[in-house]
């Protein structure tokens, strides 16, 4: 059998196209050439429980070899093996049947997921890192022959007997100068990792040391030995392909340290099953999130029958579930993807809807079935729940039953819970509810204090979210709004008809003013003087809400108009406090002024504002006032 001949295509040379659009991706050569040595075994073990094929399956491998001298890299498999004829039908005329749509859909494609893959081309996709692939096969078919084929990277090839003496097939790659990087053994080592971790076939790499038992030393203690063994890199039974109910906790755990080495445990996980109206296996874990979500993402690793496509999940997870990590396999997901494939796939939006609901479907079931255990999660999963219902509507509508508030004596209820319990005392004037919250409760301790005192309770939202998710709270519940325990005083942040009585006159209030403005020489503090509880503090700090949220939402990435705008304080002047009475009776302004400032630097300091130069003046006044 010898042959020479031209792949029958219109487009006079194809390889350099590929080369010059796959090459910021040349790594996934290895990847497209295991997963079909690995289809290759699958299909005979297929054909031999079919009784299609008689012989002796052996054991079903692939390997994968480099010879750094040779610069050639090989992958073998014992699969179904070619014959010269399915060569020249395989390689040279399906693979390029496409190949002049393919020059022209794909001439400006920047991703080589775009490309590869689409006309078959997974088999070429090793000229982006050779210059010579040479194929050695022999088919499963009685009587074949082994053939051998080769091809430089242009469009003439080359079919001749080859030497394979088993069942199976070799891809032997003659690496080019470029790609000299991929004949190292740690190299070739990490993208097998990478792509073939999971693969349902064994694949071997060389070989590895390990230790083995030898007996004995004279003084009775066992011996070891070193031994080489296969260096299997895969676990082809990985928990996602097996039935919940094989498996215990321990499986879910050592597979997310297999997953994710040196991370901390996961708080429970889900695991997908489904096969219809599309197939989807996978599981998903709930780490530990806290506040630093953006650390978290990229994850999920996505995977089609064990081979791993991209841990770029965007387009096939919600945006929030983008916090959990896992697996999920789907051959409804072709391996090879692009953006604009995920975004307009049917299959991908149902496999989004599904994941959502499950998600759901499980957090709801822990609150209901352990509430306590799901409230001591709650500074772990509070984040994920508040980002998805935020996110995505059909995740708030489930959501809203098992989001719960802490308060500042950690405290939790759900929303209804909750409105029901303060309604009686956060009602104002005109019916509406008034939730008071804070954000960092040891900086606004003061404020609580005074709030608590008033009877009102206080919330604690502390977490990167909690901005936006105040703003849905308010556009979701009726009559309700949420105001920050330090936006005003405890008596005036909610409205009530109790007015309190004042015990200064006009005329004493605009002294009091004007004292105070001599003292506050800061131009974004604006003084005014008010009839508070006496047991109020002499001097209150604040800031306006709505001013203070469109800064958080600023700092946040939006509002940028307002980020820009400086800081402004509402400095409150509580004319019953005796501090105050003790002021207007001093004769001496200077003494007046400084009673003054050491009122208001108290203010700030409660609240963490006084620094600097400031504080070191606060602290010297002290002294001299002791």
């Amino acid at each position: 059998m010898q042959e020479k001949g031209t792949i029958s295509i219109h487009t006079e040379n194809i390889f350099p196209i590929i080369k010059k659009f796959l090459y910021s991706d040349n790594e996934i050569f290895l990847r497209e050439l295991v997963a079909n040595a690995v289809d290759a075994t699958q299909k005979i073990k297929r054909l031999s429980s079919l009784g299609e094929y008689k012989g002796d399956l052996g054991d079903l491998q692939v390997s994968v070899s480099f010879d750094a001298k040779k610069k050639t890299i090989t992958v073998s498999d014992n699969g179904l093996g070619m014959t010269g004829e399915e060569i020249k039908k395989y390689i040279n005329q399906i693979a390029f049947s496409g190949a002049t749509e393919f020059v022209e859909k794909f001439k400006d494609a920047k991703d080589a997921n775009e490309i590869i893959g689409k006309f078959g081309l997974g088999f070429y996709s090793a000229f982006m890192v050779a210059d010579q692939v040479e194929i050695q096969s022999l088919s499963y078919q009685n009587d074949s022959e082994p053939a051998r084929w080769i091809c430089d990277g242009s469009t003439e090839f080359e079919i001749s007997e080859g030497s394979r003496t088993q069942r199976g097939t070799d891809i032997i790659l003659h690496i080019n100068k470029e790609s000299k990087e991929f004949l190292d053994k740690g190299k070739l080592q990490g993208i097998l990792d990478k792509y073939c971790k999971f693969l349902p076939i064994p694949v071997q790499f060389g070989s590895k040391s390990t230790s083995e038992p030898d007996g004995e030393d004279v003084d009775g203690k066992p011996k070891y030995k070193s031994v080489d063994v296969p260096n299997i890199i895969n676990n082809t039974s990985p928990i996602w392909t097996k039935s919940p109910a094989e498996l215990k906790d321990e499986d879910y755990l050592a597979f997310y340290q297999e997953l994710y080495p040196f991370s901390d445990e996961p708080l429970f996980w889900i695991h997908l099953n489904v096969d219809y109206p599309f197939n989807l296996t996978g599981v998903l874990y709930f780490p530990k999130v806290k506040n630093d979500f953006e650390m978290q993402r990229n994850k999920i690793k996505l995977f089609s029958r064990q081979v791993f496509i991209t841990d770029e999940v965007k387009d096939v997870v919600p945006e929030f579930l983008m916090l959990l990590h896992g697996v999920i396999d789907s051959p409804d997901i072709p391996l090879n993807v692009s953006r604009s494939f995920l975004q307009a796939d049917s299959s991908v939006k149902k496999i989004n809807t599904y994941i959502t609901k499950k998600v759901a479907d499980k957090l709801a079931s822990l609150f209901k079935s352990d509430r306590k255990a799901y409230e001591e999660k709650w500074g772990d999963i509070g984040l994920f729940v508040k980002y998805g219902m935020i996110s995505e509507e059909k995740f708030y509508e489930k959501g809203k039953d098992f989001v719960i508030l802490g308060n500042t004596n950690k405290e939790f209820s759900t929303i209804e819970e909750y409105k029901e319990k303060v309604k009686d005392k956060q009602t104002d004037k005109d019916g509406n509810l008034v939730l008071i919250y804070a954000t960092d409760a040891s900086k606004q301790d003061t404020f609580i204090q005074s709030a608590n005192k008033k009877g009102y309770d206080v919330l604690l939202m502390d977490s990167p979210i909690d901005t936006h998710f105040i703003s849905q709270m308010e556009q979701k519940l009726e009559k309700t709004s949420l105001k920050r325990v330090d936006a005003a005083s405890a008596d005036k942040i909610i409205s009530k008809d109790d007015n309190i009585l004042a015990v200064l006159n006009d005329e004493e209030k605009e002294k009091v003013k004007a004292i105070f403005e001599k003292a506050v020489i800061k131009p974004n503090m604006k003084v005014e003087v008010d009839s508070l509880d006496p047991d109020e503090l002499p001097v209150i700090v604040t800031m306006d809400e709505f001013m203070r949220r469109m800064k958080d939402m600023s700092a946040m990435g939006g509002m940028n108009f307002y980020g820009n705008l400086p800081d402004s304080y509402n400095v409150t002047i509580n004319g019953n406090h005796k501090l105050v009475g003790k002021i207007l009776q001093t004769t001496d302004e200077t003494e007046q002024i400084q009673l003054a400032k050491q009122a208001f630097d108290l203010a700030l300091l409660s609240q963490g504002m006084l620094t600097g130069a400031e504080l070191t003046e606060f602290v010297n006044r002290s002294v001299s006032l002791i």
